[in-house]
């Protein structure tokens, strides 16, 4: 695996874990006590707030922003100017505009899930607290509003499921602008298995071949 590169311009802050073959590009900015995994890379100008989790071999592109409370598993792609939040009610004073709000994060901060394989396409906005299922791909510019299933492809303000994709991003059902998702239904992925749908929950069930 290569080394670790980090850009002479790059900030890293106390107790970031970066794993073999991280690479952080210039002017990015990774706040304490965040984990990036193992070959990820950090595109120009991002910024990481404290104790974000970022998996293995993800791909961060340049100007993303993701605050305290996200977590990127393996192998997600972020592309550029996605913006991640985690406040429901964000003021910068009190009611009395007396005196400024603290930044950092309270119990009211929220936390967000981005599952393995996922895709968020560029200048997407992320709302809080919601969970992007596995595999699942959000088109660029979407602003999303609700947790997407696994293997989910949903586009527009509000973003909407319009369909489902395979493990390599290929489409493979096609919905009405947020039709529901059938009850039961099984979703050949050619080459690559099927999508059982159940209950509107979503799994991928690999061909008898791949064992």
């Amino acid at each position: 695996m290569s080394e670790t590169c980090i850009h002479p311009t790059a900030i890293v802050e106390a107790d970031v874990c970066l794993g073999a073959g991280v690479v952080l590009w210039d002017g990015v900015h990774v706040r304490a006590r965040t984990t990036i995994g193992a070959a990820t890379t950090v595109g120009e100008k991002t910024y990481i707030a404290y104790d974000v989790q970022i998996g293995a071999r993800a791909k961060i592109n340049a100007h993303v922003y993701i605050c305290t409370g996200v977590t990127i598993e393996d192998g997600c792609l972020v592309a550029a100017h996605v913006v991640f939040t985690n406040d429901r009610a964000p003021r910068a004073t009190d009611p009395e505009l007396a005196r400024m709000l603290p930044s950092e994060p309270t119990a009211a901060t929220e936390r967000c899930r981005v599952a393995r394989g996922a895709s968020i396409g560029a200048n997407a906005t992320i709302g809080p607290g919601l969970t992007l299922g596995e595999y699942c791909m959000v088109g660029m510019g979407a602003v999303v509003t609700d947790d997407v299933p696994a293997h989910g492809l949903v586009v527009g303000n509000p973003a909407r499921l319009v369909g489902l994709v395979a493990r390599d991003g290929t489409r493979v059902l096609r919905l009405e602008r947020g039709e529901p998702l059938p009850s039961s239904q099984r979703v050949p992925c050619p080459g690559d298995g099927v999508l059982v749908v159940e209950s509107g929950r979503v799994r991928h069930e690999r061909a008898a071949a791949d064992g």
